[in-house]
């Protein structure tokens, strides 16, 4: 499956008001199932004394892509709202790492490195 596949079929599952004009819906749900990503690795990291990778971390592996799979659904569904593919979203953002990595503008701050 590519990404406008997987767009097209997370647009199936969206129920919310006024799906179709409510960018508000899922800019809110990203940024709580990514908190919820983040939560899931922090307590990895408390758990296993502040080692940042080991066996914790792969027997923790299903539930952390659960919730990267709600991350992605948001960010499908953000796109849907926004009229564009994610498969231009994703060709874009790497031709702007792209760009940074050769000029060697990747580490820093910003969107203009």
């Amino acid at each position: 499956m590519d990404f406008d596949e997987y767009q097209i079929e997370a647009r199936k599952t969206a129920i919310y008001p006024q799906v179709g004009s409510n960018l508000w819906y899922p800019a809110l749900g990203l940024n709580g199932e990514a908190g919820e990503v983040a939560e899931k690795v922090k307590k990895i990291y408390r758990d296993n004394q502040g080692a940042l990778f080991s066996d914790i971390v792969l027997d923790n592996t299903e539930a952390i892509c659960k919730e990267l799979g709600d991350v992605l659904w948001y960010i499908a569904s953000m796109a849907t709202e926004l009229g564009v593919n994610m498969s231009d979203i994703a060709r874009a953002n790497l031709a702007k790492l792209q760009y940074r990595a050769a000029r060697g503008k990747v580490h820093g701050e910003g969107d203009e490195r």
